[in-house]
C-alpha cells in the first residue's frame, strides 16, 4: 500500500560521510559539475560541517549531501546500510563520461548493462562507488552545467541507491508501505523498487555479509519525499502503531522530516519538499553562506566557525593539504598578517579544541592545530603516561623529532615562516612543548604553555637565549607545583619567562585568551620596524 501521495514519491536526497572536504568538493563539484547548493553547520553538532549538492536550483531528488568527519575514522560498508549512489545521464553520455574519468584519473569500470542500461561505476575519493546510468527515464529540471561538461552530457539528478538487507522481503514491503516506492524488476539477489519519479531503490540481499559500522567512506540514510508537514506526521502516527521503534521528527529550516530504520536497518529519512533551498539565498549566491542553526542573521559566531574545515570551490585558492607525521587541521583568518600558532592539545582533546581560544588571541594569525599520536582509552595524547606525573621519556624523544619533522614539512608545504610562529599547548601539549624547547633547540622561537610541567626526567643541556616563554597557571590547579622547576629549567638556559597566575584550575579560563593576546601585542611592539 502507497501512502506517500502519487507525484511527490522519489528520492529527495542521499546523505553520505567524508573524511576530507576538499578532496570531496573537487569531485562533486569539480568532476561531476554539480552545484554546491547549501553549507551549514550540523543541526545536531555544531562543530560539523554538512554540504549539500544538487542542481542549479536545488531540487529535492537532485541533492546528494555530506557529513565531514575531517580525518574521521573509516567506516564498513555492510549488511544493515546503503552501499551504492546513482546519478542519471543521458544514455548518449556514457562514452563522454567514460573520457572524463579517465582523463581526471578517476577509478572507473563499464559500461556494464544493469536492468537493461548502461552503468559506469566510479569512486569517489572516499572510495564510496557512485554509478552513472544512461537512462531516458529521468529527465531533470534545472542541471547544473559546469565548465567543461556540455549541457547535454550533465547529470540531471540522482538516479537511486542501493540498500544491503539480509531482510530483503522486509525492507522491500516496508518500503512500499511508507515511502511511495513500488516493486518494479527483479534478479536474482536484487528487487528494483521505482517511485512515481522514475528513480529507484534496490533492495540487495545481503544475507552472510558483513555487518555495517558508520564513519568515513559510507552512506549514513537515504531521503525521500513527501508533500508536505502533515504527511510526514501521518506517517509517523502510521509508524508507531506499526511498532517500526524511533521516529524522531525534525525541523531542518529547508524541509521538515523524520527519520526511521527499515527491518534490515538502513536508516529512511521521510522529506518535506518544501521550503527549500532558496529560502535564505537567491538563485545567483545559492550555496555561498555558511548558515549555523540556532544562530542569528547577524553571522554564526567565530568560535564555530573556526571549527569547521575550510575548502575552496574549483578555482578558488585552497592550501593543498600535506601528508605530514601528524594529522593536522588548518584554519585561515580572513585578513591574515603573517604569524602562525601551531597548536598542541590537552589530555582528552583533540586538533579542534584549541582553536577558538586561539582565533580571540590571534585573530590574523595562521592556525595549525595538531592531533597527538599516542592513544590513552582511545582519546589522543602527544605522548605516553605511565603514571599521573610520570611519562615515557622514549615516547617523549620520539615525538618531539616527529613534531620538529612536522613543522619543517608545514613550513616548505604552507609557505610559514618560522620566525614568526608560536607554539601553544595545554597540559599534554604544552608538556610536549616544553619538552621539545630542549631536545629540538632551536625549531620554537616563542612558546604559550597553559597549565604545564615539564615531563622530562633528565633535562639536557640547551641554549634557549632568544626564546619567549609565556606560562599560564591555574592558581586551584594541582601541577601548578611542578611550575618553579619548570620555570628554573627555562630560564636556566636563557628563555625569557614570563608567568601569569589566573584564578582558575586545569582547565581553560575565558582569561586565558586575553593573557595570550597581549603577551604576543607586547612581544610585536618590542620587533624592530
Amino acid at each position: 500500500m502507497t501512502t506517500i501521495p502519487t507525484g511527490t514519491s522519489g528520492l529527495h536526497h542521499i546523505t553520505l560521510i567524508t573524511r576530507k572536504v576538499q578532496a570531496n568538493v573537487d569531485f562533486y563539484v569539480g568532476f561531476l559539475g554539480l552545484r554546491l547548493v547549501k553549507r551549514t553547520a550540523g543541526f545536531e553538532d555544531a562543530a560539523q560541517l554538512h554540504l549539500l549538492y544538487g542542481d542549479r536550483l536545488g531540487t529535492p531528488g537532485s541533492l546528494v549531501t555530506f557529513l565531514v568527519w575531517e580525518d574521521g575514522g573509516p567506516g564498513r560498508v555492510g549488511e544493515g546500510q546503503p552501499s551504492e549512489i546513482a546519478f542519471a545521464i543521458a544514455p548518449g553520455s556514457i562514452g563522454f563520461w567514460l573520457q572524463r574519468a579517465l582523463r581526471y584519473l578517476v577509478p572507473v569500470s563499464g559500461p556494464a548493462p544493469e536492468f537493461g542500461e548502461p552503468v559506469l561505476r566510479l569512486k569517489d575519493p572516499d572510495g564510496v562507488i557512485v554509478k552513472l546510468v544512461g537512462t531516458t527515464d529521468i529527465a531533470g529540471v534545472e542541471p547544473a552545467y559546469a565548465a567543461g561538461i556540455p549541457p547535454e552530457d550533465a547529470i540531471r539528478a540522482l538516479r537511486g541507491a542501493t540498500i544491503l538487507t539480509s531482510r530483503p522481503a522486509e525492507t522491500a514491503a516496508f518500503l512500499e508501505r511508507h515511502t511511495g516506492f513500488r516493486s518494479a524488476e527483479r534478479t536474482e539477489t536484487i528487487e528494483r523498487l521505482r517511485s512515481d519519479a522514475g528513480d529507484v531503490i534496490d533492495v540487495r540481499d545481503a544475507t552472510g555479509f558483513w555487518t555495517s559500522a558508520p564513519g568515513t567512506g559510507t552512506i549514513d540514510h537515504i531521503a525521500v519525499r513527501a508533500p508536505d508537514r502533515a504527511a510526514v506526521k501521518a506517517l509517523r502516527d502510521r509508524l508507531g502503531a506499526e511498532d517500526a521503534g524511533p521516529t524522531p521528527a525534525h525541523d531542518r529550516t529547508y524541509f521538515f522530516s523524520l527519520y526511521v530504520r527499515e527491518p534490515g536497518g538502513s536508516l529512511i529519512e521521510v522529506a518535506t519538499d518544501g521550503p527549500g533551498m532558496g529560502i535564505d539565498e537567491d538563485e545567483t549566491t545559492l550555496g555561498t553562506r555558511l548558515f549555523v542553526p540556532g544562530q542569528s542573521e547577524d553571522g554564526p559566531e567565530e568560535d564555530i566557525t573556526v571549527l569547521l574545515p575550510q575548502f575552496g570551490l574549483p578555482g578558488e585558492e585552497r592550501f593543498a593539504a600535506r601528508e605530514l607525521p601528524f594529522v593536522h587541521r588548518l584554519h585561515q583568518p580572513a585578513e591574515p598578517d603573517g604569524t602562525t600558532l601551531f597548536l598542541l592539545h590537552g589530555s582528552g582533546a583533540n586538533e579542534l579544541s584549541l582553536l577558538p581560544l586561539a582565533r580571540k588571541a590571534a585573530p590574523n594569525a595562521l592556525l595549525v592545530a595538531l592531533r597527538g599520536r599516542s592513544l590513552e582509552e582511545g582519546a589522543p595524547r602527544f605522548y605516553r603516561r605511565l603514571g599521573a606525573t610520570t611519562f615515557d621519556q622514549a615516547d617523549i624523544a620520539n615525538e618531539a623529532e616527529a613534531l620538529a619533522a612536522f613543522v619543517e614539512g608545514a613550513a616548505s608545504g604552507y609557505g610559514i615562516d618560522l620566525e614568526r610562529a608560536t607554539f601553544l599547548g595545554h597540559s599534554n601539549g604544552a608538556n610536549l612543548i616544553a619538552a621539545t624547547l630542549f631536545l629540538q633547540p632551536g625549531l620554537i622561537p616563542r612558546a604559550v604553555l597553559l597549565r604545564s610541567m615539564m615531563p622530562l626526567e633528565t633535562i639536557p643541556r640547551a641554549d634557549l637565549s632568544g626564546t619567549d616563554v609565556l606560562i599560564v597557571s591555574g592558581a586551584d590547579d594541582s601541577f601548578d607545583a611542578y611550575r618553579p622547576a619548570q620555570v628554573a629549567a627555562l630560564e636556566g638556559a636563557g628563555a625569557e619567562t614570563t608567568v601569569v597566575m589566573l584564578s582558575a584550575g586545569h582547565e581553560l579560563s575565558p582569561e586565558d585568551a586575553g593573557t595570550i593576546a597581549g603577551w604576543l601585542r607586547a612581544l610585536q611592539a618590542q620587533q624592530p620596524l
